[in-house]
């Protein structure tokens, strides 16, 4: 689609202020599939009836790259013209002469289709992707959420090379058809928008189980997949289960349809998609055995099934009224999915495990959003291409917000809200602020009620927070003041920003690690454990009294929302909090906040020769977390890994690269020398789990054995040691699972040992027909470390590999992504060939497959922190990459945004 611009040549901006009801709605839509891979023929049949509510005019229809072959209204033909890629029709019926038939017969080239956007061909199998805007690429339509319309759905194909026919909702009719062809005719109870559309077909097998649910009703439960990955399919299964019982059980919202059907496809742009009734999912979220699947791959299976699941009521029921409101859904669908995570968690730790990581993933990558060219509001004001905005803020910051609010109003508030929320607005197409109402007036004596309209400014303001707090203990009065002051730095086109309501979990502990009592000035209750403060001024002032020492304050517990918390920590009370705090997050935090001061002294101490970059007490501090018997090997991993370059990289005002690498990578040098002893004693105590289970405490044991080959295989490297990097090898050839045998391989290539090259050779002989398993082949050798310019050779090389190809998205995330996303050691490099390499593959994915690219481009979003001569070269790259003139809108929007937001 070509870039649309105004008469001063500028990129035409949809802005959420200028929303406008639509002029007309559709009813009903019953569609007819004629599939071919090279012409499908789409028989469109829509109700239509004007908005009264609106002005009259035209009807404007959106399509994209669809030949359209008739037009009818009412049976008869139809004046019509094209504006663009619009169908515009005059002359229709009156609002006061009632509905309308309009039939519109098109046809398209699925096999062609290489941005996997409407309906496309992926290995001989007929799928769609039509969220955001991907249904105008089927038939013409109205592609907005607000039109909300029931669906029939009839699909016809030859039955030999299709035998499998699904779309939306229940199956009510199939049979034979002439010259070896049959049909299946799908209908959706529910009204639903277009992006929810779906159809696949296919030669498909499914893995089925049928539950019952409270209400006594049965349900079937279908996991599809080609022939051959059916062994991979029971986890995703069990989570299908737990998603449907979890979600009935917390909030009481049952599984509305007969059936349930999940489908994987390895040719996908996003990771699933929430389509009513027939989830399509890449294969990465789906297929999982021992031999093949890693324990993060369990894990994020669980939770991608359980929020695309959840989104049958948070995104499916009660849907977006325009993209805007994007968060709605999927902030929402978000934290919904990490709940249910939690939830399956049993005991304390697991769930605390369970939020680190959610949280180490907004700091490393929504934080710099929030600071960059591309930041945005929850609620973005504007966009070119909504394809962009499907990005952490939208879903993990948006998540966050909910999270507030459920802090704000307590768990049984928060289940009050959501189930108000859905008695108000099943069936609608609704906004941001009808969801925050909803849980307000179900809890109508809360902070949340009374500071709503300021809460909202989550909403609405970009950036990041920043809490600057400052403790002082008064020994005379035996009282501690934290005074706290809130700001939020200019964003592209904010300015200035508005206080929020910001909710800060806070306890105090003594000098030897033992929580405090807390009693505010003023108050008679003491509280015991964690409070929450309600922030909601530019600066505030908290005085504890009844105080016989300066406390050590575990400010921010649980994270409690997503700000910067500026404090001076002394090391002392750092590592107090490391060693004592009750709370496992703050507990985490300070082990980072040490790591993270340690590197920036080390970087800006950097001269010709690294000295030792890590103090004894912070060693100490390391060995005393692996020895500690009550901490859980989750945990203990989690604390153990330095921040990392990409988050370091964020705390400087000028970046160079290449310093940042060198330090962290002493830091991890010193750690596996100086604890060299206690990693073999971890190794032996946990690299034997048993027979496999995914669950946290045998994944936690063996994530936290393969920190430790690591670290023994690093320090093997500037020994001169044979022994580690020999039974790493053999580790490898005899573990009896993929998470095992990764972590070996894993030691062995970053340590960059010798015996690598020879582990790698024997992991592709054996995985070689597993795509996914290849994936993480190909993604190894791209993220390595970087040792003396030998990861950008090994990369062009490897995409010379027959194995690889650039249009499938997970192999280009694999090779590419991992490269210039995921490796800035190797990718800043200081010829700029890195740059030149970026700019290459972001113009070659745009010709094939927009989305993609424009993900990659977001590759030098931060460019503008850069020392030179990284600055210069990177937005060099970025410019070539503006300047090309068919630049689709996706990548358009990128690039142009990162050079103004310099």
């Amino acid at each position: 689609m070509l870039l649309q611009r105004d008469a001063q040549g500028q990129p035409i901006a949809i802005r959420r202020e200028d929303y406008a009801a639509p002029a007309f709605w559709i009813d009903t839509v019953d569609l007819t599939f004629d599939l071919d891979p090279a012409k499908t023929r789409v028989l469109n049949r829509m109700q239509l009836r004007r908005n009264p509510d609106a002005p009259a005019q035209p009807l404007r229809l959106d399509g994209d790259e669809l030949n359209l072959a008739r037009v009818l209204v009412n049976g008869q033909g139809a004046s019509f013209r094209m504006e663009g890629d619009q169908l515009v029709l005059d002359g229709l019926p009156s609002a006061e002469e009632g509905a309308f038939e309009l039939e519109i017969f098109t046809t398209c080239c699925p096999i062609k289709n290489t941005k996997l956007m409407g309906l496309f061909v992926s290995e001989d199998t007929f799928f769609t992707q039509c969220e955001a805007e991907g249904f105008r690429r089927i038939t013409y339509f109205l592609d907005r959420p607000d039109v909300m319309a029931m669906y029939t759905v009839t699909l016809r194909a030859n039955k030999a090379a299709y035998p499998v026919l699904l779309s939306n909702g229940n199956l009510v009719e199939q049979g034979e058809l002439p010259e070896g062809r049959h049909f299946a005719k799908w209908v959706d109870p529910f009204r639903k928008p277009c992006y929810l559309f779906a159809l696949v077909a296919g030669k498909l097998v499914a893995r089925e189980q049928r539950i019952t649910a409270r209400n006594g009703k049965e349900h079937l439960l279908q996991v599809y997949v080609r022939a051959g990955d059916l062994d991979k399919t029971e986890h995703a299964m069990n989570s299908l289960v737990n998603s449907v019982l979890w979600d009935e059980a917390r909030f009481g919202l049952p599984l509305d349809l007969d059936r349930f059907m999940i489908v994987a496809t390895s040719d996908f742009n996003m990771g699933a998609m929430e389509n009513k009734g027939l989830n399509i999912f890449n294969t990465k979220y789906v297929l999982a055995n021992q031999a093949t699947a890693t324990d993060a791959d369990y894990s994020n299976i669980e939770s991608v099934v359980g929020h695309e699941y959840f989104h049958n009521w948070s995104g499916d029921r009660v849907t977006c009224r325009d993209w805007f409101q994007l968060s709605l859904k999927e902030g929402l669908t978000v934290f919904r999915d990490q709940e249910f995570s939690q939830d399956l968690c049993a005991d304390a730790s697991a769930r605390a495990v369970k939020r680190i990581e959610d949280v180490r993933v907004l700091r490393t990558a929504q934080f710099p959003e929030d600071a960059g060219p591309m930041a945005h509001p929850v609620r973005p004001d504007s966009y070119i291409e909504i394809s962009n905005f499907y990005t952490v803020t939208i879903y993990e910051k948006g998540a966050e917000v909910v999270r507030m609010m459920q802090t704000l109003v307590g768990r049984k508030g928060f289940e009050k809200g959501i189930t108000l929320y859905f008695e108000r607005h099943d069936g609608q197409a609704v906004t941001c602020d009808d969801f925050a109402q909803a849980i307000a007036d179900a809890n109508p004596d809360s902070e949340l009620s009374r500071l709503l309209p300021q809460f909202k400014r989550w909403y609405s303001q970009a950036g990041t927070p920043r809490l600057a707090a400052h403790g002082v203990y008064d020994a005379q009065n035996r009282s501690y003041t934290l005074s706290i002051v809130q700001s939020c730095p200019p964003t592209p086109g904010q300015a200035t920003k508005e206080p929020f309501v910001i909710p800060v979990n806070i306890g105090l502990l003594d000098a030897s690690g033992r929580e405090l009592p807390m009693q505010l000035e003023g108050e008679e209750r003491i509280t015991h454990g964690t409070r929450t403060l309600v922030l909601s001024r530019a600066g505030e002032q908290i005085t504890f009294v009844g105080l016989d020492a300066e406390p050590v304050p575990s400010i921010l517990r649980g994270f409690s929302a997503p700000v910067i918390l500026d404090f001076e920590y002394t090391d002392a009370q750092l590592l107090t909090l490391l060693a004592n705090d009750p709370d496992p997050f703050n507990r985490w935090e300070a082990g980072q906040r040490l790591g993270l001061r340690a590197a920036l002294q080390g970087i800006a101490a950097l001269a010709t020769d690294i000295t030792p970059v890590l103090n004894d007490a912070y060693i100490d501090a390391m060995r005393s977390v692996l020895r500690n018997p009550k901490l859980d090997a989750a945990f203990k991993e989690l604390v153990l890994t330095l921040p990392s370059e990409t988050y370091i990289a964020e705390q400087l005002d000028v970046v160079d690269p290449q310093r940042v690498h060198l330090v962290r990578d002493a830091m991890r040098a010193q750690l596996a020398s100086a604890l060299f002893s206690d990693w073999q004693q971890v190794y032996e105590e946990n690299h034997d789990t048993g027979a496999y289970t995914p669950d946290p405490t045998s994944s936690g044991r063996r994530a936290l054995a393969g920190m430790a080959l690591n670290f023994l295989c690093l320090a093997a490297r500037s020994s001169g040691d044979t022994v580690w990097p020999g039974k790493t090898l053999q580790r490898f050839k005899d573990a009896g699972n993929m998470t095992d045998r990764f972590n070996a391989l894993n030691a062995l290539v970053s340590s960059g040992h010798t015996l690598a090259a020879q582990a790698l050779a024997r992991f592709h002989a054996i995985f070689k027909d597993e795509a996914l398993v290849i994936d993480k082949w190909f993604s190894l050798q791209a993220g390595a470390p970087d040792r003396g310019g030998d990861i950008l050779p090994l990369v062009k090389q490897l995409m010379k590999h027959p194995d690889f190809s650039i249009k499938n998205p997970n192999r280009a995330r694999s090779v590419i992504f991992s490269y210039c996303s995921a490796n800035p050691g190797a990718f800043h490099r200081p010829d700029a060939a890195g740059y030149v390499f970026w700019s290459e593959r972001v113009i070659e994915l745009d010709a094939i497959n927009p989305q993609v690219a424009a993900r990659l481009a977001r590759a030098l979003d931060r460019w503008s922190k850069l020392a030179e001569p990284y600055r210069s070269a990177a937005r060099e790259a970025i410019a070539r990459v503006a300047a090309k003139p068919d630049l689709s809108k996706d990548t358009h929007e990128v690039v142009t945004r990162a050079l103004a937001g310099n």
